[in-house]
């Protein structure tokens, strides 16, 4: 039978898509555009994701009205009434792995499954990729997020902190370099609080660990929050250079009155000050984040105060959001919520600053030799990243492809840096 999946969301999900890919390519499922299976990883993180989700299913159920169709996810874990949603299997956040099973129930007994666990209370799903496409392979660690920041459903869709054993960790990481990837992201839903339901581990730990492998070139952190970047964490990033130049670090909001109001766990001197430590570490370190706009209360000067921070900070990259109400959150609940209008202008203008300290930072590695990873080859070009994620575009050969290429940077193309 022929098979394809649908991803929405975030890198985690794509993990798990990937496993589930993986399963099924394992046991004789064949890869195609036109499937006799359908599978949606949906996300939930806004209802404009929802709709997506949802758009997404029903255009399979319309363009292929006889194939198996699964839902699953983040959507599905959280959505009232969605065991009544016309799929053949309706999946949570638990079981993904289980996939190949679930399919073989359905074509056996030809009843409709409904699989929705409660994330509360279950372990941590074990789950490896073997998908080697020997540039950057995705390690997810952990799963689950205790933040409940005002505008996030996540904590529910994901349940509690749970972390992967640092045992299958290690033997994920060191199976993935042994079949010739140079690069592996740690990620999960809130990944610098691995350990917070282990005895005694903790990320810094486990980090210490990893970057004992032997083989394993660049390990790169997805995304961590900044009150993780504790000392035994940056200990570690001090003295490793495996671990890459590059810490994406949500803030949000450069307002303390909307972080405040966000339910975020730090204030704008506490970030400010814990960047220019990481700084001190790592001088040329590229620190990319999120940002919010738009949040409920968020006066005009509430906003400039967020750009002041912004160009403060100076970040290698922003990426921009429109607030967007998620039902069940404390922000739904919250007065003062703005038009679209304004937050497509907030939008609009952040995006422009980022541009521009974008730009600033290439700068800084104009006439130097950098090593990159070539990821893709088109019309004669090598495109990759570097490991402070310098976006790469130099004549070469495809032979090139997923090996260290070392090229003198003397020109900027947005958003590339070229020779």
């Amino acid at each position: 039978m022929k098979f394809k999946i649908i991803t929405l969301g975030c890198k985690v999900n794509t993990y798990e898509s990937n496993v589930m890919r993986d399963l099924l390519l394992d046991n004789g499922y064949i890869e195609d555009d036109n499937a006799d299976i359908y599978i949606i990883n949906t996300c939930t993180v806004t209802n404009t994701s929802d709709n997506k989700s949802l758009k997404e299913f029903r255009r399979i159920k319309r363009e292929h009205p006889n194939a198996i169709t699964v839902i699953c996810g983040c959507m599905v874990q959280v959505k009232d009434h969605i065991e009544d949603i016309d799929a053949s299997i309706i999946l949570g956040n638990k079981d993904k792995s289980k996939i190949v099973e679930l399919i073989k129930e359905y074509c056996t007994k030809k009843e409709k499954i409904v699989k929705i666990e409660d994330v509360m209370t279950t372990p941590f799903e074990h789950m490896v990729l073997n998908n080697f496409n020997r540039t950057r392979a995705f390690v997810k660690i952990e799963d689950g997020c205790e933040n409940y920041c005002s505008y996030c459903i996540i904590p529910y869709a994901r349940g509690k902190v749970r972390s992967k054993a640092k045992e299958d960790v290690l033997k994920e990481i060191q199976t993935l370099v042994n079949n010739g990837h140079h690069e592996v992201v740690l990620t999960g839903i809130h990944t610098g609080h691995y350990g917070a339901d282990l005895d005694n581990y903790t990320f810094a730990m486990l980090l210490k660990e990893i970057v004992k492998i032997k083989g394993l070139e660049r390990l790169r952190i997805s995304s961590i929050e900044i009150t993780e970047l504790d000392e035994e964490v940056l200990d570690v990033i001090k003295n490793n250079d495996i671990i890459v130049s590059h810490l994406h670090i949500p803030l949000q909001s450069g307002s303390d009155t909307i972080l405040k109001l966000m339910n975020r766990k730090y204030d704008k001197k506490y970030f400010i000050d814990k960047i220019e430590e990481i700084r001190n570490i790592r001088p040329d370190i590229s620190i990319t984040t999120d940002i919010i706009v738009g949040f409920p209360g968020e006066t005009e000067e509430l906003f400039k105060e967020t750009i002041d921070t912004v160009n403060k900070i100076k970040f290698a990259k922003i990426h921009v959001f429109p607030f967007s109400l998620r039902k069940g959150t404390k922000a739904e609940e919250l007065p003062n919520h703005l038009d679209e209008t304004t937050k497509k202008d907030r939008v609009r203008r952040l995006m422009a600053i980022s541009k521009n300290l974008e730009i600033e930072y290439m700068e800084k590695f104009l006439n130097k030799e950098i090593v990159f990873i070539p990821e893709v080859y088109r019309d004669g070009y090598l495109i990759g990243h570097t490991g402070n994620y310098l976006l790469v575009k130099v004549k070469g050969n495809e032979e090139l492809l997923h090996q260290d290429v070392t090229v003198k940077i003397t020109k900027i193309d947005y958003p590339y840096v070229t020779n």
